[in-house]
């Protein structure tokens, strides 16, 4: 069975559920959790670069522009690793050894090269359901995982049930007559 198992998360909404179902396969075969998140301008949230231009009319302005995107990146990079500790501090409450990463790179390279230096029997990640030319273009982290990983790996889909049962709810109660 699992004995180490590499947790790939980012802040999407789908984060929770990955968390979740990692714990559960955790628990169930005794093994502990190396949770990861990956810092990268590729994910929701992650702030813009600074636009650098050849052509300074404002001197003072590109270093403004730099020390904007560094505060930032900084509360990026704070934000997750607040997010790594609450999963963690969860994960050692339900008695699963847990520890955290966060680096900053390509994410499917990121989770590979771990996975293989961690000795990772499973790497449990979500998907964020990116097909057709969006894949093409942006690319796919699970996709790559997938075809790279040393070991097994578990994608989880974002469940659409909830969402299903509150739409269904605002329309009956848009629709009522009174």
């Amino acid at each position: 069975m699992f004995k180490k198992i590499l947790v790939a998360l980012d802040r999407s909404e789908i984060g929770q559920q990955v968390f979740d179902e990692a714990l559960g396969l955790a628990k169930l075969t005794q093994a502990s959790l190396m949770l990861l998140h990956v810092l990268s301008p590729e994910e929701e949230g992650s702030p813009y670069g600074p636009m650098l231009s050849n052509l300074d009319y404002y001197p003072g302005l590109s270093s403004q522009s730099f020390e904007l995107y560094q505060t930032q990146w900084d509360t990026f990079k704070n934000q997750g690793i607040q997010m790594l500790q609450s999963f963690c501090a969860q994960a050692n409450t339900a008695g699963v050894t847990t520890e955290f990463t966060q680096n900053i790179g390509n994410p499917g390279r990121i989770i590979c090269d771990l996975a293989r230096s961690y000795g990772a029997d499973l790497i449990v990640m979500g998907r964020r359901g990116r097909s057709g030319l969006m894949e093409i273009f942006l690319g796919s982290v699970s996709n790559y995982v997938l075809h790279h990983a040393a070991c097994s790996v578990h994608v989880v889909h974002l469940s659409l049930t909830p969402l299903t049962d509150e739409l269904v709810k605002k329309t009956t109660n848009t629709f009522k007559v009174n």
